[in-house]
């Protein structure tokens, strides 16, 4: 099954050794036609007293978070974080500590403030779903200053100013203007869509309403526009702070609490996603399955001109669950389809054309650092009265027990020049869960009579 490969849009905000940085130029306005050109004066430095507030009051809460390899003492990541409690206790993200989490033994990590002085820190827990973790300070040398949080008797107003602080690309603090525009449309987590710019080594830091109260931490943005940001809500720090602020720090690999993370992320997935009805998608006499509107976002396209012997119509949908693993994301399902029309073809090329694209589909069958090879199963099923061919395939995480991903891949056999080809992938879900997406999956084909 020929397919369409969506680019990943989404990027998060720690960086690594290397980073592209952009630079703007302002471009200066012509001369009036018949006028020679003067020489410009020169104008005051226009400065936001709010963002140079925020900063101000705020520069000795934030912190450079950064992550070295023990033995050279080398430089793998940065983040940032902020103080949130008197005795060191620091907020960051998730995918700006994972290594602590993860290979302990190889990493270390440090906090840097403003002033430069470096510090180890400690991890002491970590939330996957929500990108977070909660940091503390080994040896803190005083009362440390801290940031509030924002109430929940207090949301914030669409439109609302927002200040997100951290340390871009290693360059230096610095801190975004930008405007509260509501939560993410169809994001498995709530998410705060922030009208403002990010840039990686940015991940963690806090994003203050103008009382200089925390009201979310950055953690990504779109790269395919501008301005479009996300920062995750500071409820959910506010929780982590609360469960594990007395917590021992971390000091062996943490896979089997990511794993459980996970499987607690996998289900909640699994539960939304059976339990939605399938919104059947018409395609000549075949039904199709695609998630509803509120749950995925789904394109499509219709014919192309290479393909003059036959019509092609494709879907791609994807919900957007997916979930930072270390090293990896995880925890996303997606579905597929390509419907085909070829009376001009004649069964016999058909047939032919139709299995090749079907045939063309990848699975790893070698396996990787990840998982492990995929093992497939294929039988022809009966669903809505239509017969089909069905291939599923299932690989084990090899760090994290108990989560596969799942793959089937199907197409209609009961017609000679038409037919329907699709395609669903979950990552990350348990053996029986993977199991009831499939059946659920398959269960809303279905051939009706042609209009």
């Amino acid at each position: 099954m020929n397919h369409h490969k969506l680019s990943g849009h989404l990027c998060a905000l720690a960086a690594g050794l290397l980073g592209a940085l952009c630079l703007q130029v302002a471009q200066a306005q012509a001369p009036a036609p018949g006028r020679a050109p003067q020489a410009p004066a020169a104008a005051p430095a226009q400065i936001s007293r709010d963002a140079q507030r925020a900063y101000e009051t705020t520069r000795d809460k934030l912190v450079q978070i950064r992550t070295l390899l023990r033995n050279s003492n080398t430089q793998a990541s940065v983040g940032s974080g902020f103080f949130v409690s008197a005795n060191g206790l620091i907020i960051t993200n998730f995918h700006v500590a994972s290594q602590l989490a993860l290979e302990p033994e190889r990493y270390r990590g440090v906090y840097v403030p403003v002033d430069g002085k470096e510090a180890e820190v400690e991890l002491l827990a970590f939330d996957v779903r929500n990108d977070l973790a909660l940091l503390r300070v080994k040896v803190p040398t005083s009362a440390m200053p801290q940031l509030a949080f924002r109430g929940a008797d207090r949301p914030l107003a669409r439109g609302e100013r927002i200040y997100s602080l951290g340390n871009p690309l290693d360059i230096g603090f610095a801190v975004t203007e930008g405007t509260y525009n509501g939560l993410v449309q169809r994001s498995f987590y709530p998410r705060i869509f922030f009208g403002g710019a990010l840039n990686p080594g940015m991940s963690g830091g806090p994003a203050l309403d103008d009382a200089g109260q925390v009201v979310g931490v950055n953690v990504s943005k779109r790269l395919d526009g501008e301005l479009l940001s996300f920062l995750i809500p500071a409820e959910f720090a506010q929780a982590l702070l609360a469960k594990a602020a007395s917590a021992k720090p971390i000091t062996k690999p943490a896979h089997a609490e990511v794993a459980r993370q996970l499987g607690e992320h996998q289900t909640l997935l699994t539960q939304k996603f059976t339990a939605a009805p399938l919104t059947p998608q018409k395609h000549g006499g075949y039904s199709v399955p695609v998630p509803e509107d509120s749950l995925a976002r789904c394109w499509g396209r219709g014919r192309e001109p290479d393909f003059k012997a036959f019509d092609l119509e494709r879907t791609d949908c994807q919900i957007d669950s997916h979930v930072f693993a270390g090293d990896f994301n995880t925890g996303y399902i997606r579905l597929r389809y390509e419907a085909y029309d070829a009376p001009k073809l004649g069964p016999l090329r058909f047939a032919v054309m139709y299995s090749q694209s079907f045939g063309n589909e990848y699975f790893s069958t070698r396996g990787s650092r990840k998982a492990t090879a995929a093992e497939c199963s294929e039988r022809f099923v009966d669903t809505g009265g239509m017969p089909m061919r069905a291939v599923v395939c299932m690989s084990a995480y090899r760090k994290l027990p108990g989560l596969y991903d799942v793959s089937v891949l199907t197409m209609s056999v009961n017609q000679s020049t038409r037919g329907v080809q699709g395609r669903m992938d979950a990552q990350g879900v348990s053996f029986d869960n993977g199991l009831k997406l499939v059946a659920h999956y398959l269960s809303g084909f279905k051939w009706e009579a042609a209009p």
